[in-house]
């Protein structure tokens, strides 16, 4: 089980999908945030480490999918933080 710590642009990010607007992609972040804290591996996410954000951030970043096949399909970048079992999300964004 793993703990999730936000970065205030993720949660800034999180919390503009909690407009009524973006009911389907904001369930699609919850399931995939709810994956992560269990398994950050589980293969619906796809997760797989974002080679040019770890070189701007000089750390692994991780890409995790919240939507696929779809225009603008979100995604979730994150990183394993500091201590144990604990994911920092870095941000909630259309696929770039």
């Amino acid at each position: 089980m793993f703990k999730l710590e936000f970065s205030p642009e993720a949660k800034e990010q999180l919390k503009k999908l909690e407009n009524p607007n973006h009911k389907i992609v904001l369930k699609a972040v919850r399931k995939t945030l709810a994956y992560l804290e269990n398994n950050p591996r589980h293969k619906s996410l796809q997760t797989h480490e974002f080679t040019s954000y770890s070189k701007k951030y000089g750390k692994k970043i991780y890409e995790a999918y919240a939507q696929n096949n779809t225009p603008g399909a979100y995604r979730i970048f994150f990183y394993y933080g500091a201590g144990k079992n604990i994911i920092t999300i870095l941000t909630i964004t259309p696929h770039p």
